[in-house]
């Protein structure tokens, strides 16, 4: 009876000892946090000195590759028609042809433009360039039109801006170097 007795109270001893629940927790406690160095103070001051909030420093050149032309150096809307039309050579969005009209080159453009406006503009200014010489050769009669018209280009070209397209006798287009 001893050893039933003692075999009870075993058993009944083995019914309160139970093993330790384990909790896995996937976060660091706030000591082992501590241990570890909290620096979210630090990584913010980081984060902040990290970004740049001042302009980006691009060239002209870069500017005009990306499509972007600077602003004017004078209001937009006070320029004049001869104002918009060198510009616009300058962009070669439009080109002075090689028989002394304007040209339409968009396809070359460099930089934003709006093409009719562009066409507008050329087709007020060669409207202007073909009285012009008509006038011209009145003026002059013992010259031919085509003469008075090669004259006015002569002169016309070498008050052209710079940069502005040009078509050459072959049809090519080059920038006018300065």
């Amino acid at each position: 009876m001893k050893h039933l007795l003692a075999l009870g109270l075993a058993w009944a001893t083995l019914g309160c000892v139970k093993a330790p629940e384990i909790v896995v927790v996937d976060r660091a406690t706030a000591l082992e946090q501590q241990a570890a160095g909290s620096f979210t103070e630090v990584e913010q001051d980081l984060a902040r000195r990290a970004v740049n909030p001042g302009a980006e420093a691009l060239t002209p050149d870069q500017l005009q590759a990306l499509g972007i032309m600077p602003a004017a150096i004078v209001d937009l809307t006070e320029q004049t028609e001869a104002d918009r039309v060198d510009s616009l050579l300058r962009q070669h969005c439009l080109g002075e042809g090689k028989h002394g009209l304007l040209v339409d080159t968009h396809d070359d453009c460099i930089g934003a433009s709006d093409r009719v406006v562009a066409i507008a503009l050329v087709d007020r200014t060669n409207r202007a360039r073909l009285q012009l010489w008509r006038w011209l050769a009145a003026q002059r009669p013992e010259l031919s039109a085509e003469a008075v018209r090669e004259k006015w280009r002569e002169a016309h070209l070498q008050g052209v801006v710079c940069r502005a397209w040009l078509q050459a006798d072959d049809d090519t287009w080059a920038a006018k170097k300065c």
